[in-house]
């Protein structure tokens, strides 16, 4: 088999062995196609090949790639992200000196190019210029079929087969075609001819001035003016849309406005390019921008329009919310000051308004509604505008409480604000909204007028944390109404609101009611508390004398008559109401009894009940009680303990700081008395108030002269059972509770606690007796010194030795404290 046979057969085994075609080069398959039909069908039947497969397989090989040339802005590479933060920058700039605006329609072409492959997927027109490059695919079927690819050489031939060559460049697409076809009818009897382009030639061409990518671009032989921009990447916001100019050997060849493109799709002067050919973008022209009720608020370019009629058709028209008569133009004058100008767009001279470079140009709105509605506000399922018709009343709009109203609203109440067309006074109507909903069309069910404004609040009770019906209290919607009744007061019509305060639900300012009633006001404010009196009000009422001087009055008020329309009094402006609270209302004292009580709990006493008769009726003190050691607190002396221990442990910081500056840091006294300071801190901050006060309970209970214990709220009392210990406490070497034995001293209870610590102070051991009196043995002429017997329940406290510190009274009054402190603790504790 010679060169040639293989080259058939490798073509003719292309579709099965699709791997070994990219071996096999164009030249090499026209070669194949030269062949004479017959040859081609003789080494199809030989070798088993569908010649219709073999050209279908050959056409889809030379379909061309779809090629991606220009990437969005939003999947740039890396390395032009900065160009793209530059642009924006740019732009917001722009836009922040103009009011937020922003160039118009810059954003068609804007892009990053991937490639400079030439755009092939483009219909072709019949007035195509054909040259070398371009490929001809002509198609013969009848007599003869076969499939021709002929390209265009460089002079300007296609080489036609069985045929010489064909002179076709420089002919548009129909008139080769008419001469193909005029051709084969007359080479070949018996065949048709179709003629269609495949690939085009590619040129080159140049994008200059203010492009984003400025340089030369290879494109396809179709390609216009937009084709190229698109290519290039855009625009930039400096460069002209109006004025893209077509070169062409160094002359003008046309102009491209791309603002007759982007408003009104004309495509007319978007010429196609010529190889070599320049597209220029000039700097932008004069700009204008226009903003408010219009389609496309923008800056615009200027480039034959002057009127303002011109400019609201390129911003795509006014809204139907545009308010046309008083449009605004701010300009520079000659001064070069920033003046304000109106025009009347409704007007033919308004219309025809010149417009000048660096104008601003605002489109008011009219107003939302203007008329024939009314509004609900507050805590209704859907607030908002309704349409409002003649006889409307509260029911036409609230039919039906659970569903037209939120579950956090108020249903006994709501306020109706309504605006004076005359006047345009405000004034505020007082709504029975259960009563109204239920009884539509009688007098609670109140007509409503145009510009009516309906106020639903939330109920306090019904509002959780967090919800939305906080936002609706009377406080919050009526702010602005009660603003508007105080500015709208004058001399003849005082301002109408009213102030009411004391056991209402919601105490607060209020529109003064039109009744005029107390009974009235207090239903605005959400009614009487069960804590108010209804024998005593007071309201307090400014007046002028005779002689013009103002003055307060105060007006006693029988709360239970007027809340049931028997009084007579009228409300006036600036009325404040007081109502007055039941005195202690609801008030409870109560004493907790714990301990070897008959029946121990928390009771409650009266005001002046005295500690004596609880007990008396908690039923006494059982067989095992031991009066002398009773307990007895209170919060308020439990608060003053706390103090004080706040107030130790400031003045134990600073002394601590004190010693530790006095000292050398190094060893020695100076840290001993760091470390005794520091542990005497810890004890303050350790310690916890008790409130314990001392009372002889046997005394309380059994002797008449003995001073009356009155009770109050939070007292405590916590009687033991009988003790059969004395405990030591403090500065010993084993601080702990010994057995009472009645011949046994203050001294001998010391020794069996095996005796003071090195930084004990001996001179100073006192006695806490059960009841929580002290006794210095050292001092006392009757207690026989620290020879003398204790009792069971007695505490001996050995103090700590303070006269080596310095803050000698501060240490011993806190050392004092914290362990008084601990044997209330620790009495109340161990019972």
């Amino acid at each position: 088999m010679n060169l040639k046979q293989k080259l058939i057969l490798a073509l003719l085994l292309l579709p099965a062995f699709a791997a070994h075609s990219q071996s096999i080069t164009p030249a090499q398959i026209e070669q194949f196609k030269s062949l004479p039909k017959s040859q081609q069908e003789a080494l199809a039947s030989q070798y088993g090949i569908d010649l219709d497969s073999l050209s279908s397989a050959g056409q889809q090989s030379r379909r061309p790639r779809e090629v991606q040339v220009v990437e969005p802005v939003s999947r740039m590479p890396e390395e032009e992200k900065g160009q793209a933060q530059e642009e924006k920058q740019q732009e917001q700039k722009t836009a922040a000196k103009n009011g937020g605006l922003k160039p118009y329609g810059y954003d068609l072409f804007r892009g990053s190019p991937t490639t400079f492959a030439p755009v092939t997927e483009i219909p072709i027109p019949s007035e195509y210029t054909l040259g070398p490059g371009d490929v001809l695919r002509i198609q013969l079927w009848g007599k003869e079929n076969q499939n021709l690819e002929l390209p265009i050489s460089r002079d300007g031939t296609i080489s036609f087969p069985q045929s010489g060559p064909m002179s076709v460049a420089g002919l548009s697409f129909d008139e080769a075609k008419q001469q193909i076809t005029t051709k084969v009818s007359e080479q070949y009897i018996g065949v048709q001819v179709s003629v269609s382009l495949g690939e085009l030639r590619s040129m080159r061409v140049f994008v200059l001035g203010e492009a984003r990518n400025p340089g030369s671009y290879s494109v396809s032989s179709l390609s216009t003016i937009t084709n190229a921009l698109y290519v290039s990447g855009g625009i930039k916001l400096n460069g002209s849309l109006r004025n893209l100019q077509h070169k062409r050997n160094g002359k003008l060849v046309g102009t491209l406005d791309l603002y007759d493109l982007l408003l009104k799709g004309d495509s007319s002067d978007d010429t196609r390019l010529q190889p070599g050919d320049v597209i220029f973008i000039p700097p932008v022209g004069n700009r204008v921008g226009i903003k408010g009720e219009v389609y496309r608020p923008a800056l615009y370019e200027l480039s034959n329009e002057e009127t303002l009629a011109d400019l609201v058709q390129m911003a795509g028209g006014l809204t139907p919310q545009a308010y046309p008569q008083r449009i605004n133009i701010e300009r520079t004058n000659d001064d070069f000051l920033r003046i304000i100008t109106e025009a009347d767009y409704t007007a033919r001279k308004g219309k025809n308004a010149r417009i000048q470079a660096g104008d601003t140009v605002s489109i008011p709105s009219i107003s939302d509604i203007t008329g024939q509605y009314v509004e609900i506000s507050g805590a209704a399922t859907r607030p908002g505008r309704f349409a409002w018709m003649p006889g409307m009343r509260v029911s036409s709009v609230i039919k039906n409480l659970n569903a037209d109203l939120t579950p956090v609203a108020d249903k006994r109440y709501a306020a109706i604000v309504r605006t004076d067309k005359a006047t345009d006074r405000v004034s505020v109507l007082n709504l029975r909204l259960r009563k109204a909903v239920q009884n539509p069309g009688s007098e609670f069910d109140i007509p409503l007028h145009e510009k009516d404004q309906l106020l639903f609040f939330s109920d306090a009770g019904k509002v959780q944390g967090g919800e939305e019906g906080r936002n609706y209290t009377r406080a919050s919607l009526f702010t602005p109404v009660l603003k508007r009744l105080k500015s709208q007061a004058t001399p003849s019509s005082p301002q109408k609101t009213v102030r009411i305060t004391g056991p209402v639900r919601y105490p607060g300012e209020y529109p003064l009611p039109a009744s005029r009633q107390l009974s009235d006001a207090i239903f605005v404010a959400g009614g009487l508390k069960d804590s108010a009196s209804l024998y005593h009000a007071e309201v307090a009422r400014y007046t002028a004398d005779e002689n013009g001087i103002g003055k307060t009055n105060i007006l006693n008020v029988n709360l239970e008559d007027a809340m049931a329309g028997n009084g007579n009094l009228t409300l006036q402006s600036r009325d404040r109401i007081l109502i007055k609270s039941i005195p202690d209302f609801a008030k409870t004292s109560t004493i907790e009894l714990e301990g070897e009580v008959r029946y121990p709990g928390q009771y409650t006493f009266r005001d002046g009940e005295t500690l004596k008769q609880v007990i008396e009726r908690a039923g006494g003190l059982t067989d095992n009680a031991f009066p002398r050691g009773a307990v007895f607190t209170r919060a308020k002396l439990r608060q003053l303990e706390a103090q004080r221990l706040r107030e130790a442990e400031e003045r134990l910081q600073g002394d601590l700081l004190g010693v530790q500056l006095e000292g050398d840091g190094v060893g020695g006294q100076s840290a001993d008395r760091v470390q005794q300071v520091e542990d005497l801190l810890g004890d303050v901050q350790r310690s916890r108030p008790v409130g314990r006060m001392v009372v002889d309970l046997e005394a309380v209970l059994n002797d008449g002269d003995y001073q009356a214990i009155r009770l109050q709220d939070g007292d405590s009392l916590t009687v033991p059972t009988i003790p059969q210990s004395v405990t030591v406490f403090g500065e010993v070497q084993f601080p702990t509770s010994h057995l009472h034995q009645a011949s046994l001293t203050v001294d001998d209870y010391l020794e069996r606690s095996g005796g003071p610590t090195r930084q004990a102070d001996e001179s100073r051991v006192y006695v806490v007796k059960a009841d929580g009196s002290v006794m210095l043995p050292e001092e006392s002429r009757w207690f026989g010194g620290r020879s003398q017997k204790l009792e069971p329940g007695d505490t001996v406290i050995m103090p700590i030795d303070v006269d080596r510190l310095n803050q000698l009274e501060l240490w011993t009054n806190v050392s004092q404290i914290v362990y008084q402190m601990a044997l209330g603790a620790a009495a109340v504790g161990n019972l």
